[in-house]
């Protein structure tokens, strides 16, 4: 996991006259007063004249001695910077410029610029580990220290670094990424950015009795890993820990209640949430936020074989509750309720728990947003104002007492599948059920992954939701 897939590079400058001379320009207008004072030529100062009349963001390329990329954002919404950033990234890609002096960005505030070139490094992922033909050049922008901190730069590539690994990690074929390959990664992630770790094996699993996890890894030939992420740093404002909780299925067949009609394509993707945590903590301890954090990951496949879970089981979770087993397919709540019965020893100030996990989840939202559930109302409205601004989206559904009804079992303590209806309300009230803590769910499974490229997102993993906890987490730093 050497590569981290970046193709930008910034360099800063201490003098404007240190920029080479022939460089090719990257001009940002913000405001008509702007547009006015560069004196373009009469029929390019009229696209810019409509872009302001229509409130549109547009990208238009210059020819002459030089390239010149002229970005017109009228609208100044963070969002929409972003995606100007991504626009101007593609736009260099195309026309193979691998130099470029970035300008006019005074006229921006501090975050505003700060949200274009977040687009504009976004943008630069490329998992083309596969392919013959692979990008080797990478694009070096000119940025002013008047407009950008050396600081300020280095956080923000930290983050899009272990937004890549995420990437990554989720991008990898499942003959390349099993469950001792990743707590490899986990491993070597760890030491690079500077947290420990702890792998537990499948001796250790079974000591611990989590019946959940075992149950799932029957099917695979690969045995399971319990990954444990720890960063304390010195300086750490919570004494209690931030617990993140991410689900680690491999590769999910849905076993014996296989799934059919193509919807086994991307079941690479469902250790998402595994790989979201790694990346999450990967970023707060390379940017040395002095906040204490622990990460877990039980990470399994879900495959068949003549020993493989079946309908109609009972198993053992770790907490002695019994569950029958109504469909091997609804499996990540039983790899999480283990996970959120081991995160009680850490007495934790907030769990979070992040999981592709159920389809009626990618049905409610797509690929816009994420769902969010949970017992700690005022954590859960602090992530949505986060949300907002990173544009990672919260759509809270409920977790009404009436959906318990309909986890009722006649063989066991409960079933693990709700029935037809609110099927991401009812697979949070198992989880719940794993709980004595302050507690939230994230469903991301319409957003982790997604089929065609658009803006600062590539084809395959997004890295939801890496940014938006690093950003909660980051806000906690400064309000604790």
């Amino acid at each position: 996991m050497q590569d981290n897939y970046l193709n930008v590079t910034f360099i800063t400058y201490v003098k404007k006259e240190d920029v080479p001379v022939d460089v090719d320009n990257i001009v940002l207008i913000a405001t008509k007063e702007q547009a006015d004072r560069y004196g373009f030529q009469k029929s390019l100062a009229q696209k810019i004249d409509l872009a302001f009349l229509e409130n549109k963001m547009v990208v238009i390329s210059t020819l002459g001695d030089k390239q010149n990329i002229i970005v017109v954002t009228p609208d100044r919404e963070k969002e929409v910077l972003r995606l100007a950033g991504a626009s101007v990234y593609a736009s260099l890609d195309k026309l193979q410029i691998r130099t470029a002096r970035l300008r006019g960005m005074n006229e921006l505030t501090e975050e505003e610029r700060y949200a274009f070139l977040e687009g504009m490094i976004l943008s630069s992922y490329d998992f083309d580990k596969y392919k013959a033909k692979k990008k080797v050049n990478t694009i070096k922008v000119h940025i002013s220290r008047r407009s950008f901190l050396e600081d300020k730069i280095t956080a923000l590539t930290m983050l899009t670094e272990a937004g890549s690994l995420t990437k990554t990690l989720v991008n990898e074929p499942a003959n390349y990424m099993d469950a001792l390959q990743f707590s490899e990664v986990v491993t070597q992630t760890g030491r690079q950015f500077g947290f420990e770790t702890e792998i537990l094996h499948k001796a250790q699993i079974e000591e611990l009795k989590m019946g959940g996890l075992l149950a799932v890894n029957k099917g695979s030939e690969v045995p399971p890993t319990f990954n444990i992420f720890h960063y304390k740093p010195e300086n750490a404002v919570n004494e209690k820990p931030l617990v993140l909780v991410g689900k680690g299925v491999m590769f999910d067949t849905g076993g014996y209640s296989l799934k059919i009609s193509g919807s086994m394509l991307t079941m690479k993707c469902d250790m998402a949430g595994g790989a979201a945590v790694l990346g999450t903590i990967a970023a707060i301890a390379g940017n040395r936020l002095p906040y204490y954090i622990i990460g877990l990951v039980p990470a399994t496949d879900n495959k068949i074989s003549a020993n493989a879970l079946v309908v109609d089981d009972v198993i053992t979770m770790m907490d002695g509750t019994t569950v029958e087993v109504q469909n091997t397919d609804a499996e990540g709540r039983l790899v999480l309720a283990d996970a959120l019965t081991y995160a009680k020893r850490f007495d934790p100030e907030l769990v979070i728990d992040l999981a592709t996990l159920t389809g009626a989840s990618a049905a409610i939202t797509g690929s816009f947003g994420i769902a969010v559930l949970g017992n700690n109302q005022a954590k859960i409205d602090e992530l949505k104002e986060v949300g907002e601004q990173v544009y990672e989206r919260l759509l809270q559904l409920p977790l009404w007492k009436e959906y318990k009804d309909l986890l009722k079992s006649t063989v066991a303590d409960m079933s693990n599948l709700g029935g037809p209806i609110g099927g991401v309300s009812t697979s949070s009230i198992f989880l719940q059920h794993f709980t004595d803590y302050p507690w939230i769910h994230l469903d991301i499974a319409g957003a982790a992954s997604v089929k065609e490229a658009k803006g600062y997102r590539q084809s395959g993993a997004t890295a939801v939701p890496v940014r938006l906890l690093y950003e909660f987490i980051k806000k906690k730093c400064k309000n604790d």
